[in-house]
Order: C-alpha cells, then structure tokens, then sequence
C-alpha cells in the first residue's frame, strides 16, 4: 500500500509541472547568459548556470556539448533576438524620417542587449577568434538588411528605378555603409563605458543627422 507521504514524494521526484518546466532550452540559454555576463566566460561555471536556470547538469549537456557549445549558443541566441526585425516598420513620411527611426530602434538595441555579451566575447578573442567578429558582422548584417527594405521602398518612392544607390542591386551595400555610420560610434561609446542614459539622450540628433549626412552622399553619388 501507498501511503499519502509516500506518494507525494514520489510527485516531488517524478516531472515537474508543466507551468514549472517551461521551455528547459530556452531557460538555460536564459541562465547562461547571465552568468556569462556575471562572470565572463572563466569564470562561469555550468553548476552555477544549473543552479540558476534551474535545471540538473545532465539536462544542460543533453543539449549542449559543454561550456564552450554553451557560450557560443548564448550569442547567436542574443543576435537573433536582437536583429529581428520581421514586425518592425518605419514610420514617417519622408525617407529621411524612415532611416531616422530605423537608426534610433538598431542602436538602442545594440545598447541595451548586446554591450554585455560584446564585451565577453572580445575578452575571449583569443579562444573564439571567429565568434568575436560574427558578433559585430552578423548584428551588422542582419539589421542592415531591414534598413536595406527601407532603401527599397525608397527607390519606388523617388521613381529613380533601379539606376540610383538604392537601387536592388546595391540597396544591401548601401544599408550596410548606413549601419557603419550609425551604429559603430555609439556601439564603442557604450563599450568604453559611457552611460545608456547619456547615449539615449543624443541619440535623435546624432541619428538625424548622420541620416543626412548619408542621404547627402548618396545623392552626390546619384548624380555622376
């Protein structure tokens, strides 16, 4: 016979339950990264990031290989989140107001999510070489594509056809130049330590104008 006392030991021990359990990948990734960010990548360990997702050591390494598979996961999964940009739409009327916003939205993600584990990954340069650059280069890329929509629809809203910079075939180059000059400066500000507040609040008039700094160029470019 089963006794009560029993019985819920046995509960205790068995699954959690299915408000408790979540999304176990989900929440590991969710620990790490802060742990990571806590630590750095030395000094993290996978039994705290166990203590903290919280789930055993044997769930982490069922899905991923180790410390090192972890981190990496970690940051595609912190670009990901940060470059999508599927629901996002520019408002205003003018192209320039477009870029405007769409500038302002990159850089306060980047601020605000990716300062951290940036700074994580250029200290580890010299063990994962290649993961420090895809940070910058993916986020780059990824967010210039939807700058690259932007440029698109600009290209209908002027009537140029595809003869001018933003044009199909060279609109992905263009957003890509446009992320450089709006990302980049503040991207290092926030590296070397300046506020998030301070950087929010010259972010509209910095944007603005390396907006028409930009838009500028590009008609220069236009008219040879």
């Amino acid at each position: 016979m089963v006794t009560k006392d029993h019985s819920l030991k046995r509960r205790r021990l068995g699954r959690p339950p299915k408000d408790l359990a979540g999304d176990v990948k989900a929440r590991i990734l969710d620990a790490a990264q802060r742990v990571f960010l806590k630590r750095g990548y030395q000094s993290a360990s996978i039994d705290e990031i166990a203590e903290v997702a919280p789930a055993s050591k044997p769930t982490i390494y069922a899905h991923f290989e180790g410390k090192e598979a972890l981190f990496e996961a970690v940051v595609a999964h912190v670009l990901d989140g940060l470059t999508d940009f599927g629901g996002f739409e520019a408002k205003g009327r003018t192209v320039q107001d477009k870029l405007a916003g769409l500038g302002i939205e990159v850089v306060e993600r980047f601020i605000d999510e990716t300062v951290g584990i940036t700074r994580a990954t250029i200290a580890e340069a010299d063990r994962f070489p290649a993961l420090s650059r895809h940070v910058h280069e993916a986020g780059r890329d990824r967010a210039a594509a939807a700058v690259s929509h932007v440029l698109n629809d600009a290209t209908h809203t002027l009537s140029r056809g595809s003869k001018g910079p933003f044009g199909p075939k060279r609109s992905l180059t263009t957003a890509q130049i446009f992320m450089d000059l709006i990302l980049l400066p503040m991207l290092m500000r926030a590296l070397m330590g300046e506020g998030a507040k301070d950087l929010r609040s010259e972010l509209p008039a910095f944007v603005r104008e390396r907006v028409g700094f930009f838009l500028a160029a590009c008609e220069a470019d236009w008219g040879k």
